[in-house]
């Protein structure tokens, strides 16, 4: 017997030394270091409530409630007058939204002979408890009548008090959806997927919102996690299968786009709209990829027309006005360029994409208010270099002054026909015909920075001996036609 006294002496020294040394380290802050001196506490005296409570204390002190919370409860166990724990365990039932159980721990206080201050806070708690039970009754009531409005505005009041309740969250995000605010009933369904354990029902309505908002790839990702804590789950499997099927489409089109595979991404981005029709965003998106993909691949009439589809759901989607402009620049709609770019650049003023773009725009405008090579060739501003020199042959053999005999259109011809060569002598060389792309005539002195004369003012006598189907270079021998 007197061995086991020493034996139990010896524990209770080792105890109290655990609790003395995490007294310390809880004051100085080292709130890691203090839990673990708890811990010894605890498990060197399990019916110790002083250890349960400071513990206790070091979780409330690193937020974990939820672990504080059965700490406190074993306090009230081992020590039922211990007003101090009621009242902690009191707040953080009030917090969880456990207000009949938080209630019945402010009362007890108020019996237990408490303090002043803790009669003062028992007293201050049970009213606000009180307000809190009636609105919740009048949130539930304005919920079943429909009026959502109504309800988020009863619930807002509670939840700034019962912040961990997930039922009213997940109430309150019922709400927002009937409201049409799918934002903010994902950030309350997030919550609650946080606040109660192998919550797979909010990771499912978090999953589908943001499928419905458009965004695949957060959809995959929170459904995976429903699928992680139940990989039976009915609808989380039926909705990650769909949800997988869009995503692995938009990526393989995104990888095309990438590749500059345009008539490989349109096709799959109309296999996108197929496979999710109900729901607008996917479209409108898809609609938004293919004009762009229709404009990169130089196809203006079929970007015109998409962009402007895209255009007409979402006005002011800059993605869509910047394309459209560059199909409207291949086109030579040069107004209706300039226009879009304008419009896109007063939604977003920083992109140099689109400051670039109207000053190429403006440009080619004033450009085209003078000569414009293209016309004078017929040919469109994406001609490969193979549809310039036919048009140019053609024209040349045309326009060729030995054609005319009245002098009055040989005139004619021998203007018209330097026009042909100087627009083959542009529009076949890379480096000029970039030039002129830009906005700058290379065969105009005016547009030639430092001056230089323009190499096509002279007379046809010094165009004498060309040969319109010669590659370039010089001049072999002259036309003879009878």
């Amino acid at each position: 017997m007197i061995f086991i006294k020493g034996a139990e002496c010896g524990v209770n020294a080792d105890v109290e030394k655990h609790l003395e040394l995490g007294k310390k380290l809880l004051a100085a802050g080292q709130l890691a270091d203090a839990l673990s001196q708890f811990h010894a506490a605890v498990d060197g005296d399990p019916d110790n409530y002083i250890a349960y409570y400071r513990r206790a204390t070091v979780f409330l002190a690193m937020g974990k409630s939820k672990a504080a919370l059965p700490d406190l409860t074993k306090v009230i166990q081992l020590k039922m007058d211990f007003t101090a724990a009621r009242l902690q365990r009191g707040h953080l039932l009030l917090k969880q939204g456990k207000l009949d159980e938080a209630e019945d721990d402010f009362k007890k206080v108020l019996k237990s002979n408490p303090s002043e201050n803790e009669e003062k806070e028992a007293q201050s708690q049970l009213i606000k408890s009180d307000e809190m039970q009636r609105l919740r009754s009048q949130a539930l009531d304005a919920f079943e009548s429909g009026d959502y409005a109504a309800a988020i505005a009863f619930l807002d009041k509670i939840l700034e008090v019962c912040v961990w309740d997930a039922e009213l969250r997940e109430l309150r995000a019922e709400c927002f959806i009937k409201e049409g605010e799918p934002r903010k009933a994902i950030s309350d369904l997030k919550a609650a997927s946080k606040l109660k354990n192998d919550n797979t029902e909010a990771f499912y309505k978090i999953s589908t919102l943001y499928y419905q908002l458009g965004d695949h790839e957060l959809s995959l990702s929170e459904v995976r996690e429903c699928l992680k804590l139940d990989q039976d789950h009915k609808r989380c499997f039926a909705h990650y299968k769909q949800v997988k099927k869009l995503n692995k489409l938009i990526e393989s089109a995104e990888e095309l786009i990438r590749d500059g595979r345009y008539t490989d991404a349109t096709s799959k981005y109309e296999s996108v709209m197929k496979t999710e029709p109900s729901i607008a965003e996917y479209t409108i998106r898809s609609k938004e990829r293919i004009c762009h993909c229709f404009s990169k691949d130089e196809k203006p009439v079929e970007a015109i027309r998409v962009c402007s589809e895209v255009l007409q759901m979402e006005p002011d989607n800059v993605n869509a006005l910047k394309d459209r402009a560059e199909a409207y620049l291949i086109e030579e709609m040069y107004d209706e360029a300039i226009q879009d770019y304008e419009t896109a650049q007063e939604h977003n003023e920083n992109d140099q994409q689109i400051r670039e773009g109207l000053e190429k725009a403006q440009r080619l405008l004033k450009q085209s208010q003078k000569r414009d090579y293209y016309k004078i060739l017929g040919v469109k501003r994406n001609a490969k270099k193979q549809e310039i020199i036919k048009a140019y042959r053609k024209l040349a053999l045309q326009w060729h002054p030995d054609n005319f005999q009245n002098e009055e259109e040989k005139k004619k011809a021998e203007k018209k026909f330097i026009d042909i060569a100087a627009a083959k002598e542009v529009l076949s060389d890379p480096e000029m015909r970039k030039k002129f792309d830009d906005g700058e005539d290379p065969l105009d002195a005016e547009s030639q920075q430092g001056g230089g004369g323009n190499p096509f003012h002279r007379s046809w006598n010094s165009w004498q001996g060309f040969n319109p189907f010669s590659s370039g270079g010089p001049f072999r021998f002259k036309f003879h036609f009878n």
